[in-house]
């Protein structure tokens, strides 16, 4: 029988740096499973504590826990967190879409940006990395469920798009990234992994000298052991760890839900399910 897909609502809320460290203990015992299932080395699995809405003070105690690394959506938010945590040596997903006049702050600050889609957003980071000084990992988002809502380059888009990237020096391309269909339905689920990896291949064949795509950033609280067995290398697990948000997305930025299609921000349906 396929794995199942957990449903978000089920995570309690971590209130204490033991709720934080159980909950921690907990995901990496599974994704060591999911590892044993298909013969795959759990140490060759990064996890991404995704803390997106979730205050400071709790973002401190995972540190305590023993993260050193937090996934970030929106990039205010992420600024702001930032910036109040200075003294932690803590190091920043950008995991949202970027406009391209806001790719200074991620300049700056995040030590990684895992949603590159646009050669326009190659070019403004590229341009403020030079400026700062300083290079940037990069993952290209694809849309592998092709929904509207996402968003992300098509499959058949991304080696063309690879191509160019060599242009941009400051960029250093590890791997792509995707979200799969919110779905309980574990086969659909896993047919967007399965897409991951048949691009990843491909793109190993194709890509110009310079780029790496080794890494597959798929799988959130309710599918990463999916993902796992389809050969992801980061997952990007927010709730499992933290506990449910109390509310929906369009609380917290309620300014975005009525934006429709690919205009709509990554804090939409797309990222539901960190």
């Amino acid at each position: 029988m396929d794995q199942a897909v957990t449903q978000h609502g089920g995570f309690p809320e971590a209130r204490t740096a033991e709720d934080i460290a159980r909950n921690l203990d907990a995901v990496k015992g599974r994704i060591a499973a999911a590892c044993r299932r298909v013969g795959r080395d759990p140490s060759a699995v990064r996890l991404l504590p995704v803390s997106k809405t979730v205050e400071e003070r709790r973002i401190r105690l995972a540190y305590e826990a023993g993260c050193r690394a937090f996934g970030e959506n929106k990039l205010q938010e992420a600024r702001v967190k930032a910036d109040a945590m200075t003294d932690l040596d803590i190091a920043w997903s950008v995991i949202g879409h970027l406009q391209t006049n806001k790719a200074k702050y991620v300049a700056r600050f995040a030590a990684e940006f895992q949603a590159l889609d646009s050669l326009k957003a190659a070019a403004a980071l590229d341009r403020r990395l030079q400026i700062e000084g300083r290079s940037l990992d990069v993952f290209v988002q694809i849309n592998s469920s092709g929904e509207a809502s996402k968003y992300g380059l098509a499959p058949d888009d991304a080696p063309a798009f690879v191509q160019e990237l060599p242009a941009f020096s400051s960029l250093n391309v590890r791997g792509l990234m995707t979200l799969a269909v919110f779905s309980a339905e574990a086969e659909r689920v896993r047919r967007c992994f399965r897409r991951m990896r048949d691009l990843q291949e491909r793109l190993h064949q194709e890509t110009p000298d310079g780029l790496s795509f080794d890494e597959l950033s798929m799988g959130m609280s309710g599918d990463y052991e999916i993902a796992i067995e389809e050969g992801a290398t980061v997952v990007r697990v927010g709730q499992a760890i933290f506990g449910a948000r109390p509310l929906p997305d369009s609380h917290y930025w309620p300014a975005e839900t009525a934006v429709p299609s690919r205009a709509r921000s990554s804090g939409g349906p797309q990222s539901a399910g960190h």
